[in-house]
């Protein structure tokens, strides 16, 4: 993955030529002083709210309370509003690359769902793929060397849809030839995709050979496509999840396999398709990491043996101290 190709995959430069087959989207250039707050690492405060739903928050520093302002962009803010009413009242934002969809815990009906450009910067400042766009928008690329381009940081503002996870799937394409396919929610399992497997594979070949191939800048890429519609597109690269494929399948030129069975050489003609089979291979999502401490996260999904064990031992300790304590009282 070189950095033209990152460059390339700007949502400010892919949707114009897939406007027709995408959701409609409005895109408003990002000031400095707005990248500023956001890449700001002081006290978390929401700003970009109506005048009369400001919202400040108290900083104690020193045992002394201070009075945090927010500050405000009333020239962006209204731009950034009336987008919001020419799509309908409601968007789904995100920058040139990434969507804040790591930051989805904070907001209050747990959605990324914004009918404000506070909502948006609560959002924003609480998303690390949104850090990532600000700052390493680079990273993972194979010419590391090489000076990054200059990037035009942009504010995506999409008419929000609702969009049914189970029918959500993300499409590698290289060389101009789409070779896998992969359920996007690939921690649960959803009993259609089995039975409309063929169905599926055919509408998204139908799809990228009439909307997709040889009309992008380059000749492999990733996109995610609804039903069917063409959500997104990403670097084909590390820097891209590759779900239920790996970067090492995708790039080293071997046929891929329907399955990620080991020993499973079985080939066959088009792309491959995978998808999560069962229930008894569902997942906890990977946004969890985002939301709460990593030990907790490896130990909801047993990742670190070590981490469980320390913690059974502190519960079986906890337990025998409460015991004694008990059998101190009674003999009191």
């Amino acid at each position: 993955m070189k950095k033209e190709q990152v460059v390339n995959c700007q949502f400010s430069v892919w949707y114009p030529i897939f406007k027709k087959h995408t959701i409609k989207s409005l895109i408003l250039p990002l000031p400095q002083n707005v990248i500023d707050y956001l890449l700001d690492d002081g006290t978390l405060v929401v700003s970009g709210g109506d005048n009369n739903n400001q919202q400040n928050q108290t900083n104690n520093s020193d045992s002394e309370e201070e009075d945090v302002q927010a500050p405000e962009f009333p020239e962006f803010n209204s731009k950034v509003l009336e987008a919001i009413n020419t799509l309908g009242g409601c968007v789904f934002p995100k920058l040139n690359w990434s969507a804040p969809r790591d930051a989805n815990w904070i907001a209050l009906n747990s959605s990324l769902q914004c009918q404000s450009l506070s909502d948006i910067f609560l959002l924003f400042k609480s998303s690390d793929f949104i850090t990532h766009d600000l700052t390493q928008p680079f990273l993972h690329s194979s010419d590391e060397d090489s000076p990054n381009p200059a990037i035009n940081y942009e504010l995506v503002l999409r008419k929000w849809s609702e969009l049914l996870p189970g029918g959500e799937f993300r499409c590698f394409i290289k060389e101009n030839k789409l070779i896998g396919i992969s359920q996007r929610d690939y921690t649960q399992y959803y009993h259609h995709i089995s039975k409309q497997e063929a169905q599926i594979c055919h509408s998204i070949q139908e799809f990228f050979s009439q909307h997709v191939q040889y009309q992008f800048l380059d000749e492999d890429c990733e996109w995610d496509s609804g039903k069917v519609w063409l959500i997104d597109l990403n670097p084909f690269g590390e820097v891209t999840d590759s779900l239920l494929f790996t970067w090492e399948e995708l790039t080293s030129g071997n046929s891929l396999s329907a399955n990620q069975e080991e020993g499973d050489t079985a080939q066959q003609e088009g792309p491959v398709f995978r998808y999560t089979t069962s229930d008894v291979t569902v997942q906890p999502s990977p946004c969890l990491s985002y939301r709460i401490p990593r030990d907790f996260v490896d130990l909801s999904t047993g990742e670190d043996a070590y981490k469980l064990i320390d913690f059974l031992k502190l519960k079986k300790r906890q337990q025998e101290d409460s015991e004694e304590e008990v059998e101190e009282e009674v003999r009191q």
